[in-house]
């Protein structure tokens, strides 16, 4: 059994340490802590109730890499698990360095000022984690995560060398709100409002924001509009999969999201750039998101499902020439609310933290340094995936898609 300390405190951490929680045998001390103690403690009575298990709790900024430190050293983890915001990642990497300390996380840094998603700032933490003798894991989510172990997988059992690569990530749950976002709201609008780019013969392709839209029949969800966006997932995947001519991200959004988007652009709201009101700073993205619903309140009322996976092309493994294969995981947003008190877009990041931390403290997967999921062993996981919620699914399509 491991001791490990988790920070933050929303719907993926709270997924992801109820999941801890269900499996004492592997977590069998669990630590939350995050800038609000009261949501920790509100997750801690939650686990109490549905697992039995008692979860210590405790208030951080993990900015403070001080207090960070000194927080790890009173808990005495074998692993950091970082489901704080990206703009976090380094602070906590470097308290997990100064502490020798593993690290996890779900999502890539990223710079306060800039809506800008890129691996350089973490990879280049690799040769001092090398030089401490422990590990950072990187993405352990869905997407990025689970997708590029979809990926792996397919490339080990299925494909010799991928030649296409699309990532489709429906949500196709109704939470009844006029506006929400289903992760954190700064982070989802940053994402869905930056350039998109994809991967085409060795190098990214820049498009504007939501410009290609394409129908898809999603199954047990029904046709949606996916739109074509940059996902950080893309970045590793080109580098660890270096025969990739072409690889895409795709995310459904509907009609009555994008016409709140387009207004709250057009009126300044999604801006990161600071304003003066009333004699103070203010960022107006970051107001905008302390007034939407937040992401752990939307339980209880989203109904329907998700649909995460990916679509490849390549050389068929058995050498029967080129082959197209869809891996995918289909999750309820009610079966999930029942599990943990939490929608399908939480869980389906929380489970693969929960999955990813297990990797690491069993030492399934092990090494010094920095490290993609991509790098790894796809099979532990996939197993895993199948015993804790996510079951998966692969299925041979008639050609390359036509989109």
């Amino acid at each position: 059994m491991s001791t490990v300390l988790v920070i933050g405190a929303g719907g993926v951490s709270s997924v992801c340490v109820h999941k801890m929680a269900m499996n004492a045998d592997i977590f069998g001390d669990i630590h939350l802590a995050s800038r609000t103690k009261s949501k920790c403690d509100a997750i801690a009575r939650s686990v109490k109730e549905r697992t039995g298990q008692d979860i210590r709790t405790y208030e951080i900024d993990a900015e403070e890499v001080p207090a960070m430190v000194n927080l790890i050293r009173k808990v005495g983890p074998s692993l950091v698990v970082n489901l704080a915001l990206p703009y976090q990642d380094l602070p906590i990497m470097d308290a997990c360095l100064e502490a020798g300390v593993h690290y996890l996380d779900t999502a890539n840094y990223e710079p306060k000022d800039e809506a800008k998603f890129e691996y350089k700032w973490q990879w280049a933490y690799h040769d001092r984690f090398k030089e401490a003798g422990i590990m950072a894991l990187l993405g352990s989510g869905f997407d990025p995560g689970v997708t590029s172990v979809f990926t792996m997988w397919l490339k080990k059992h299925k494909l010799k060398t991928i030649r296409q690569l699309d990532i489709l990530d429906c949500n196709g749950g109704d939470h009844g709100q006029a506006f929400a976002t289903n992760f954190n709201p700064e982070i989802n609008i940053r994402e869905v409002t930056a350039p998109a780019r994809h991967w085409e013969n060795g190098e990214f392709v820049e498009t504007p924001a939501m410009d290609k839209k394409v129908a898809f029949d999603f199954e047990e969800v029904g046709t949606k509009n996916m739109y074509m966006m940059y996902h950080e997932e893309l970045e590793s995947l080109a580098k660890f999969v270096p025969e990739l001519e072409r690889a895409r991200f795709w995310m459904t959004f509907g009609d009555e999201y994008i016409k709140h988007l387009t207004v709250l652009q057009n009126v300044g709201m999604t801006s990161i750039e600071p304003i003066k009101y009333k004699g103070k700073e203010i960022i107006p993205l970051q107001f905008l998101a302390a007034v939407l619903p937040k992401p752990e309140t939307l339980g209880e009322t989203t109904k329907g499902k998700t649909n995460i996976g990916v679509i490849a092309t390549g050389e068929a493994m058995d050498g029967s020439g080129e082959k197209t294969f869809y891996i995918n995981n289909i999750c309820s947003h009610e079966a999930a609310y029942e599990e943990t008190g939490n929608q399908a877009v939480s869980y389906t990041t929380g489970v693969p933290a929960m999955i990813g931390s297990a990797m690491v403290v069993q030492g399934k997967w092990k090494g010094e340094g920095v490290f993609n999921m991509e790098e790894m062993d796809p099979d532990p996981f996939m197993d895993m995936l199948n015993d804790h919620g996510l079951p998966w699914q692969v299925k041979e399509l008639d050609g390359p898609v036509g989109f």
